[in-house]
């Protein structure tokens, strides 16, 4: 890491500078030496820059002086410590002289470089470049810009070879980053390979553990901090590595930040991928780094030992795209962004309030008013308010939902479990019905679009042979061009994501794979976590509710028995519909049970009817009565 140093002349007359000092202004003997000088070798080093500016300044009788260096820092970055010092000193009028062994010294923007030389001319300093014989005491120096014309062109000349030599670096898939991420160290025997690094690797799981929990950036980072976790930036400067290893924070070392918890979400990087490019600098004279988009960066897979697997990745990334708020009660659902409205496909929003609660009423009976925990279409709300789009509620209650997802785990797992090779066979037939039902369409599509992206080639070639002989003119050559080279080009986009999506119908046996050992890691499903709802659930359509007796006309309420079709989708395997293993007599058994539960839920609605018309009967009556 650059450091600065500011030290003071020859030990022999330090006492008599020090009383010189008190009545006269200082000679500030400046050097600096960045990364790249160190490979010329000596000659630019910061012992043998002070040697030569010391030589010069006691010959001249320039003392007493003092040395200020920046050790490590490019002629291109103004923000050097020790130079900012030079121009404080300069700035208070401490200072008359200022020595450096060459113009490039000071720095390589020869705009800038002028502005101060400006502001030492006013300020009444000497300037003096001693290998370049620039001595401003003298007067004028007609070739003092051209000096720093030339040094700014080699900063230029070098940053552009640097970048070619990165550029060839990230395209051969060597990580480009200087600091492996948090989690990973290099490799002491080849620096363009990262190791894992236990005691941060296992920070970095749990992470991402947390995440999937169902846990957000804020929640992760406060659990860290209160648990007293070493944050990424002190843990690594306390091991001397990173950009903050000069300045290591010993008093917020377990400070965690909400935007390092999302970083440490985003990086592939954890996956075993390497990913190149992904910021740049517009300029070499700047430090500002732009962000580069996705389509511009270059990913290479299996480039090193993964910390966790792609599909962990996968799922956080898909996790981090629904926001999930808190309500009144504190608490985000689980099941936040994977409800989806089977006719206009919204995302289905969640409506929680109130507590359970004690009621009185009349006769002295005592009832519980229990929250309100539902889900319903967003897009049924919109159109109430501002937005002239028609849907039904599809409300389903969060309870009923989460009893499905759990009974319908519960079966899956176990056929898994017990009928392994049945449940792939399963998989690869269900799959090969889908390929059915879409893939010809898409390979119809893909053959069009192929003959058509050769027939334009052909009227390319004839296009450049009109307009070679003659018989079109430019202006309607160019226009003809560009209308079909745009149609080619989104016949190469089409035909490329139809062929992705049919190369993903031979992954199903791998998906299945994947499924059991899924179903492998948990032995038995006694509650509905946010983990098991996130590995386990890809999402979620709600199909409006229909009641066996129809509607009231008059009210619209719902008459006799309720049914709402609810599609669970699975990830890997998507809709699977677990066979049943009853057999008649147990089949038999569960029909007249379900019976028995209908039966007993229109009793208990026909009750609550008429006990409420009653009700309602008794203060009406109560209201039609004169006063006493």
């Amino acid at each position: 890491m650059p450091n600065a140093s500011y030290q003071s002349a020859a030990n022999a007359q330090d006492c008599r500078k020090e009383v010189e000092m008190s009545t006269k202004k200082l000679t500030i003997l400046y050097s600096r030496l960045s990364r790249d000088d160190e490979l010329q070798g000596l000659s630019n080093s910061i012992l043998n820059q002070q040697s030569i500016l010391q030589e010069y300044a006691e010959r001249n009788g320039l003392v007493p002086y003092v040395h200020i260096s920046d050790d490590g820092f490019s002629g291109t970055n103004w923000d050097r410590p020790g130079w900012q010092k030079v121009v404080g000193e300069i700035e208070a009028g401490n200072a008359v002289n200022l020595l450096i062994k060459d113009m490039s010294r000071m720095g390589r923007d020869y705009l800038r470089v002028g502005l101060y030389m400006e502001m030492f001319r006013e300020k009444g300093v000497r300037l003096v470049a001693v290998n370049d014989g620039v001595d401003t005491s003298l007067g004028e120096d007609d070739f003092t810009p051209f000096r720093a014309i030339m040094a700014e062109w080699y900063a230029r000349d070098t940053s552009k070879k640097i970048k070619a030599s990165i550029n060839t670096k990230g395209r051969s898939g060597k990580p480009t980053a200087n600091i492996p991420p948090y989690g990973f160290v290099k490799d002491p025997a080849d620096k363009n390979k990262w190791l894992v690094d236990p005691e941060a690797a296992a920070v970095v799981k749990r992470i991402f553990k947390m995440a999937i929990d169902g846990m957000g950036p804020y929640v992760i980072a406060r659990q860290l901090c209160d648990e007293k976790v070493e944050r990424p930036s002190y843990y690594l400067a306390k091991r001397g590595l990173g950009r903050y290893k000069n300045t290591c924070d010993d008093e917020h070392r377990y400070s965690w930040n909400y935007s390092t918890i999302v970083q440490i979400l985003k990086k592939k990087e954890y996956a075993g991928y390497t990913v190149n490019f992904k910021v740049e600098k517009p300029s070499y004279k700047s430090k500002k780094c732009v962000t580069r988009p996705e389509s511009e960066r270059m990913i290479f897979e299996n480039t090193h030992k993964a910390i966790i697997k792609l599909e962990t990745w996968e799922l956080v990334q898909k996790l981090r795209e629904t926001i999930r708020r808190k309500d009144n009660l504190g608490e985000a659902n689980p099941l936040t962004g994977l409800l989806y409205c089977a006719d206009c496909g919204s995302k289905m929003h969640n409506h929680r309030r109130g507590t359970p609660t004690v009621q009185k009423r009349s006769g002295g009976k005592v009832y519980y008013s229990k929250p309100q925990n539902f889900y319903f279409c967003s897009d049924f709300k919109r159109s109430n308010s501002k937005f002239n789009t028609k849907c039904t509620p599809h409300i389903i209650c969060t309870n009923s939902v989460q009893k499905l997802i759990l009974e319908l785990l519960h079966s899956t797992s176990g056929y898994v479990r017990e009928q392994e090779q049945e449940f792939v066979d399963k998989v690869r037939e269900l799959s090969a019905i889908r390929e059915g039902e879409a893939a010809k369409s898409h390979k119809r599509q893909v053959t069009k679009s192929e003959r058509r992206i050769v027939e334009l080639d052909k009227i390319f070639r004839s296009l450049y042979e009109d307009k070679a002989l003659g018989k079109i003119d430019e202006e309607r050559f160019s226009e003809m061009i560009a209308g079909y080279d745009q149609e080619k080009t989104q016949l190469q986009a089409q035909s490329t994501k139809l062929q992705a999506e049919l190369d993903a119908f031979n992954a199903d046996s791998l998906n299945a794979e994947k499924f059991i050992a899924l179903a492998r890691k948990y032995t038995r499903f006694e509650s509905l976590t946010p983990a098991i709802i996130n590995e386990f659930v890809d999402k979620i359509i709600i199909h409006e509710c229909e009641w066996s007796d129809g509607r009231n006309p008059e009210t619209g309420r719902g008459l006799g028995t309720r049914t709402q079709r609810v599609e669970v989708y699975l990830n890997y395997i998507g809709k699977f519909d677990v066979p049943d293993l009853r057999t008649q007599e147990e089949i038999e058994a569960d029909r007249i049970k379900q019976e028995r539960i209908d039966r007993k839920r229109k009793y208990k609605r026909e009750y609550a009817r008429r006990r409420n018309k009653k009700l309602a009967d008794a203060e009406a009556e109560k209201s039609d009565k004169p006063a006493a």
